[in-house]
């Protein structure tokens, strides 16, 4: 097992590495920005579906935890008094990932109390959290307040990017084939017959919560890192709104569909762009009419490669 990762990661890392070389020398930032903005969508996708596909809760509230990595990482580079000492490759990475661990622990101690809560309930409170979050970020003057933090360094590149979206890929696919995955996906169908059969529910949402917090806090400080900049209007209800719209889109349950529905709701609104003042109009159309074809999402719940077996086996059949 561990030999035939290497032989499919070393070639993935060099690929990531020759594409950003890639992408700086002959690509327009435009473009690039998009790029790198899916990657950043995709990572938020699919940590929210941890929680709302595979454990069958619902939060209206990542951005905030978003918002914790973001500020944590962006404070350690350039607030806190060895901010110089981060402001290299290696200080960032190590920034960014405190910053993702920051945004774990608040899920945790948000978790406690509220993921004993069900639908509507666990939505409203994550929902406030999220907002408190943006609130309280709006009146700390060390960190800007509602002017924003500049003079971030830019270190964050596609290469970097991309790795930690495969990481957060590979390990919440490993996460969902465990004996943990299976407890969250009982979750998902059934609450009352899981927990009738012993399984501690309370324990499992807490844990697909602080996972899913810690990936958002990752996808927040790699943000931050690219931007340069970042202010409380960055987080605000809207993006997590966006996120759950790329989970629903993709299919909730579904690792694979959250890329494809973060990459078409990062993308698609770029391509309306000639629609001007009308662009956001035909935007929810889209996804309006989506919903109606697919309620389930484009993929619903299973993986873009069990589609392509489900035909062969078909063609098979047929044959």
């Amino acid at each position: 097992m561990n030999k035939r990762f290497f032989l499919i990661a070393i070639p993935v890392v060099a690929a990531l590495y020759g594409l950003d070389y890639f992408l700086n020398e002959y690509i327009n930032e435009y473009v690039v920005r998009v790029i790198m903005n899916c990657g950043i969508a995709c990572i938020l996708s699919m940590s929210l579906n941890l929680v709302n596909g595979c454990a069958g809760q619902f939060s209206l509230g990542h951005a905030g935890f978003m918002a914790v990595g973001a500020y944590v990482a962006a404070t350690l580079t350039t607030v806190f008094p060895a901010g110089p000492s981060f402001q290299s490759h290696l200080g960032v990475g190590m920034a960014i990932l405190s910053g993702g661990i920051a945004a774990g622990l608040a899920g945790y101690l948000v978790g406690l109390p509220s993921l004993r809560l069900r639908g509507d309930y666990l939505a409203i409170v994550t929902l406030g959290f999220g907002e408190i979050i943006r609130i309280v970020i709006l009146n700390i003057e060390a960190v800007g307040g509602p002017r924003g933090l500049p003079g971030i360094p830019r270190l964050s590149s596609f290469f970097w990017i991309y790795v930690w979206a495969a990481i957060t890929g590979l390990v919440l696919f490993r996460i969902i084939r465990s004996s943990v995955g299976r407890a969250l996906l009982s979750l998902r169908e059934d609450e009352i017959a899981a927990e009738s059969m012993g399984i501690n529910t309370a324990k499992y949402k807490v844990q697909a919560f602080v996972i899913s917090s810690f990936f958002a806090g990752i996808a927040g400080g790699l943000f931050a890192h690219y931007q340069g900049f970042v202010d409380p209007s960055s987080f605000s209800f809207n993006r997590s709104v966006e996120v759950v719209i790329m989970v629903v889109m993709g299919g909730m349950g579904s690792i694979s569909g959250s890329v494809i529905g973060a990459i078409i709701v990062t993308v698609l609104p770029e391509f309306l762009r000639f629609l001007d003042k009308f662009r956001m109009v035909v935007f929810p159309l889209i996804l309006i009419i989506l919903m109606l074809l697919r309620p389930m999402g484009l993929l619903g719940h299973k993986e873009i490669w069990q589609l392509f077996r489900f035909k062969r086996s078909l063609k098979k059949a047929v044959a």
